[in-house]
């Protein structure tokens, strides 16, 4: 995998979190470094955590589905993918205070939800034999980065971004599955 699909993995993953953010940003009045810092690290934390747990399941059956493999890469991204896609037409009901934004008990749940996809991808990375630790580096640091973007826009824009992100995120996991795909089926 190189460095540019590994680019647009972390920014398709990115994009539920992100949206998130962006709604997290709504409710606080002035948003400082560390407000956007504590909900980067949440999902940065947990989009590389989740790709790690899944790459670990996955090695433990690669050898049995080495043959269809892409198969099940293009499928995991495409309905990953699909997902996306839908939730950027669901309406917003994202209406929190700011006292309960950093709370643990909302940013883990938080977290956990837009990070179930990465999980997947981790499995993913399993069967195309990432070097994983440099792969959930990068997309935790990707992750963090666009959260603390997203509290910043969210808290300066409002909610308008959310549907457009989620949007584009899943047809770049729909995109790189099929590239997966194709690369296994037609090209070789």
């Amino acid at each position: 995998m190189n460095f540019f699909e590994l680019l647009f993995i972390s920014i398709g993953l990115s994009a539920d979190a992100f949206a998130v953010a962006v709604c997290k940003g709504l409710p606080i009045k002035k948003v400082n470094i560390k407000n956007a810092g504590v909900i980067g690290l949440y999902f940065g934390g947990f989009q590389a955590l989740m790709p790690l747990i899944g790459y670990f399941l996955g090695i433990q059956f690669h050898g049995a589905i080495a043959a269809f493999d892409h198969w099940i890469a293009f499928a995991l991204l495409s309905f990953i993918g699909i997902n996306m896609v839908k939730e950027s037409k669901s309406p917003n009901d994202d209406n929190a205070d700011e006292d309960q934004c950093l709370e643990f008990s909302n940013m883990c749940a938080l977290s956990i939800a837009t990070s179930i996809d990465a999980l997947a991808v981790g499995i993913t990375f399993a069967f195309l034999q990432v070097n994983i630790l440099p792969a959930v580096s990068f997309i935790g640091l990707i992750t963090f980065i666009l959260s603390m973007v997203g509290v910043k826009i969210g808290n300066v824009f409002g909610t308008k971004y959310k549907s457009k992100a989620e949007l584009a995120g899943g047809l770049i996991l729909i995109a790189i599955g099929v590239k997966i795909l194709l690369e296994h089926t037609i090209l070789s």
